[in-house]
């Protein structure tokens, strides 16, 4: 005698902070509404179900008969709520004040909003660090999920991962439950009645011992938004179909976390290594060992050992992105050094923007990059460093910075000089390129210097063998085995960056020029910095809005000296992102333009609702071209537009120059005092 299978069933929807709008339509139309719709349809289709804070405001706003759909299948008690972080952050990447925050902060949104405090929460990505166990518990999160990987890379088998297990970390207790991976590759990607059959294959053949549980927890936009999914699950029915055939077992009875935590005892202790998903733990490697491990990957698939062994052929940890990525470092120690200061304000000082813009600066999409993440997205990196800006405008309110400082912002053992005024801010990295890594405007909240170098990835070999897809049998395929192009990628769009793509990144006759800096007294009141090199003195000053830099030639210097300075422009290659010049509009962000005698030109964005100008002293030769990434998403590769690049070019026939930027709100220029 056969003892149904538990089947807990949880999707996690979720959508970056910053995504754009019509991004956002069309998930709810293709995904959002439609998954509602048929699951409202059967009331004893238990399932568990998991939305983003920033996602929730999004849908209670613009969709509130979608969310008056799920507040009804919540109250009679269809759905059961997950909490997680706010604005869906890597619990293990930010300090521990500011998990209790973020999970409170959600908890406390979902009894508001939708009626149900959560005792189960999802965890963003599936990164476990031990570390996140005392806030889950301190917030009265009583499990979480993972996956089935995490157990097996503890030393489980695959037969005992049919319940939940207990583990502990600084006197806190938390329960675990291991999502099939095998059922996150079939659902809804194999034909219904196959998935159902599945599942019944878990049901016990004796009733001692407690029920057996089949886990699933992956993403609802699988249903849907993935490439064929919207025709395959809703047009030919597949979600229907899949709901029918469970609720017809007589060997699946649909149960919720809490109710099957709440009846069945713990398989035992467990300790988890520091890990994610299996998939995720390949993209945090750099490109050479990444292609070591696909190798050995595919070695063990070849010999047949891989399935059974695969927990101890491991990649990466998701910190990984920090080492591997200097931007993703660069906006997490800033994001870090802003939370640590927040945090020394006496309490009456804190607001709840300040929390608020905190959180968004921790959302986890633009910290990383694989099949999904957003790091190589600028408009996601933009609305992290937009939250950025905007606290750390806050913070100065309240809390005055020097004019000038120097630190070792991302731990990378090279200095960065800080120099703001309150309007604008420059950073300058003091590695010998004598460039500035960041340059950020505090009334427009936008970070110029927000751009990503180009280096090699894993999956370059890829596009260079147009490898076909992996996907046989019934079905449809899913991201992860298909191989597609959204745009041509050529040669020259995966050629390797040497160098940080920087503001004022100087050449001398083709080479890079060599800059030292003095030491100077931290106490000083002037935003000014200098550097030097045998041949030139470059001074950096922040006059209001204008960003000035000075050059002074030596004596000896003789021929062509050129400057590159990378904008990121929200606009990118859209018409609403233009140069104008001389009272036309010779061009648009994504078109290459090559100008002579060049002594000022504006860059104009409508998305940005500001201008850069830019003014030199001496006629320049300007060529000013978009600068290309190539990504990967679920959708396929494609260049995406990280910055418009100008290079400003003069024979060295004077004694001294002056380059400066000038940043425009509309309506005209910033001024010191403005608000």
């Amino acid at each position: 005698m056969s003892q149904p299978v538990s089947l807990l069933f949880g999707v996690h929807a979720h959508q970056p902070v910053g995504n754009f709008p019509e991004v956002l339509a069309d998930a709810h139309l293709r995904c959002y509404k439609p998954f509602l719709q048929v699951v409202y349809r059967y009331p004893k289709f238990c399932f568990a179900l998991h939305i983003s804070g920033w996602l929730l405001d999004y849908l209670l706003h613009h969709y509130p008969e979608d969310m008056l759909l799920l507040r009804e299948m919540v109250a009679r008690g269809q759905v059961e709520l997950f909490g997680a972080g706010e604005t869906e952050p890597v619990l293990a990447a930010i300090p521990n004040r500011d998990r209790i925050g973020q999970i409170q902060t959600f908890s406390d949104k979902l009894e508001m909003e939708l009626g149900q405090r959560p005792q189960g929460a999802w965890l963003t990505e599936r990164v476990w660090e031990a570390t996140v166990v005392p806030a889950l518990a301190d917030c009265g999160i009583r499990y979480v999920i993972v996956d089935d990987y995490h157990f097996l890379c503890a030393g489980k088998t695959a037969a005992e991962l049919d319940g939940y297990f207990t583990t502990e970390e600084d006197g806190r207790v938390l329960d675990l439950f291991p999502i099939s991976e095998t059922l996150r590759y079939r659902l809804p990607f194999s034909p219904a009645d196959e998935v159902v059959a599945y599942i019944e294959s878990f049901a016990k053949s004796n009733v001692a011992g407690g029920r057996n549980a089949a886990i699933y927890f992956d993403d609802i936009e699988k249903f849907g938004i993935w490439p064929e999914t919207y025709q395959w699950v809703y047009e030919r029915g597949w979600l229907d179909q899949f709901i029918q055939g469970i609720l017809s077992s007589s060997m699946i009875r649909t149960q919720h976390y809490r109710d099957y935590h709440s009846i069945e005892k713990t398989r035992g202790v467990v300790y988890l290594p520091t890990t994610s998903y299996i998939e995720m733990n390949e993209w945090t490697l750099p490109a050479q060992p990444a292609h070591i491990y696909a190798d050995l990957v595919r070695q063990a698939k070849s010999a047949g050992w891989y399935e059974s062994h695969k927990a101890f052929l491991r990649g990466g940890i998701w910190k990984n992105f920090f080492s591997r990525y200097p931007e993703s470092n660069w906006m997490h120690k800033r994001m870090l050094g802003l939370s640590a200061r927040l945090d020394s304000l006496p309490v009456s000082q804190h607001t709840s923007r300040m929390k608020e813009k905190l959180y968004e600066s921790q959302a986890n999409d633009a910290y990383w990059h694989g099949l999904f993440g957003g790091l190589y997205l600028p408009h996601l990196r933009r609305a992290i460093y937009k939250a950025i800006v905007e606290l750390e405008a806050m913070l100065d309110a309240c809390a005055p910075r020097a004019a000038r400082f120097i630190e070792d912002t991302d731990l990378d053992g090279t200095d960065e000089m800080y120099l703001q005024n309150g309007l604008i801010q420059a950073v300058l990295k003091l590695d010998g390129d004598g460039g500035i890594c960041e340059f950020d405007s505090y009334l427009l909240n936008h970070n110029f210097g927000d751009t990503l170098r180009r280096q090699t990835e894993h999956y370059y070999h890829k596009i260079r063998h147009s490898e076909s897809s992996g996907h046989s049998g019934t079905g449809i395929a899913s991201a992860h085995e298909r191989i597609s192009f959204k745009h041509k990628i050529d040669v020259e769009d995966m050629e390797v960056d040497g160098d940080a793509r920087g503001l004022f990144i100087d050449r001398l006759n083709g080479d890079t020029v060599d800059y030292r800096h003095e030491p100077f007294t931290a106490s000083g009141p002037y935003c000014h910095a200098e550097v030097f090199s045998l041949q030139i003195s470059k001074s950096f000053d922040l006059v209001d809005s204008r960003l000035q830099v000075s050059y002074r030639f030596a004596a000896d210097v003789e021929g062509v000296f050129s400057t590159e300075i990378n904008l990121a422009m929200p606009s990118c290659d859209g018409w609403s992102g233009r140069y104008v010049y001389r009272g036309g509009i010779p061009g648009g962000f994504g078109q290459l333009l090559e100008l002579r005698d060049v002594v000022d030109i504006a860059l104009d964005d409508d998305e940005l609702q500001g201008s850069v100008e830019l003014k030199v002293s001496s006629p320049a030769s300007l060529r000013a071209q978009p600068y290309y990434s190539v990504s990967q998403s679920e959708a396929g590769f494609e260049k995406i537009m990280q910055a418009v690049t100008l290079k400003l070019e003069w024979p060295v026939t004077m004694d001294e120059l002056l380059v400066s930027l000038e940043i425009k709100a509309k309506g005209g220029t910033l001024k010191e005092g403005s608000s």
